[in-house]
């Protein structure tokens, strides 16, 4: 199965799919884009050879024309998998279609609570006991399409966001890899008579 990653930022979770499935179990990363010529994961992917492009909006007329662009790019690199890990953008449509069922994003909250950016921040203010990681399906909403896997973990003092995060990336680091190891293994589907339920045969 060939994976593209989407990240904007250090790739801290880019770095944790390289390291676990890249080349096993059939799984090869074979394109890395970002929204920010500059950002830290695509040097990740540099490093251990794998293709790399950056979609700066201000190329683009709008959002939908660079989506276009870079679902055109995935594409001719054979991609059957795409990976948000910290993609700071939300993607069109036009994007969606072209990867049905075949995009998933990783998300610091046990969805459906906290959607959306500053997650962490959002749970805090909530006063929350219990933070998370979820992995989940992309659709065309925010946060919002079914989810492949979840990890729960007791912080009942919790009030620094970025301590929070602290806890929170080791437990990225492993259900986003796994998450692509068991869809490379046709483990996961989607349930037809519960649209919002995602089976997984381990």
């Amino acid at each position: 199965m060939n994976v593209a990653v989407l990240a904007s930022g250090e790739g801290t979770n880019l770095q944790a799919v390289l390291d676990r499935v890249h080349g096993r179990d059939g799984i090869e990363i074979v394109a890395v884009a970002s929204d920010k010529p500059d950002a830290r994961a695509l040097e990740r992917a540099r490093r251990a050879g794998v293709s790399v492009r950056a979609f700066p909006a201000a190329e683009y007329p709008g959002r939908v024309e660079r989506d276009r662009a870079m679902a055109e790019w995935l594409v001719a690199c054979g991609v059957d998998l795409v990976v948000l890990a910290g993609y700071m953008q939300l993607l069109a449509d036009e994007f969606l279609v072209r990867f049905p069922e075949r995009v998933i994003n990783v998300h610091p909250a046990l969805l459906p609570a906290f959607p959306g950016l500053e997650a962490v921040e959002q749970a805090i203010a909530y006063g929350v006991k219990v933070f998370g990681v979820t992995v989940h399906f992309v659709d065309d909403g925010v946060d919002t399409g079914p989810v492949i896997l979840q990890r729960a973990i007791e912080l009942p003092d919790a009030v620094d966001a970025d301590a929070v995060l602290e806890r929170l990336h080791p437990i990225e680091h492993e259900l986003l890899p796994e998450a692509v190891r068991l869809i490379a293994l046709g483990a996961v589907r989607i349930d037809p008579t519960n649209p919002r339920r995602v089976v997984i045969e381990r």
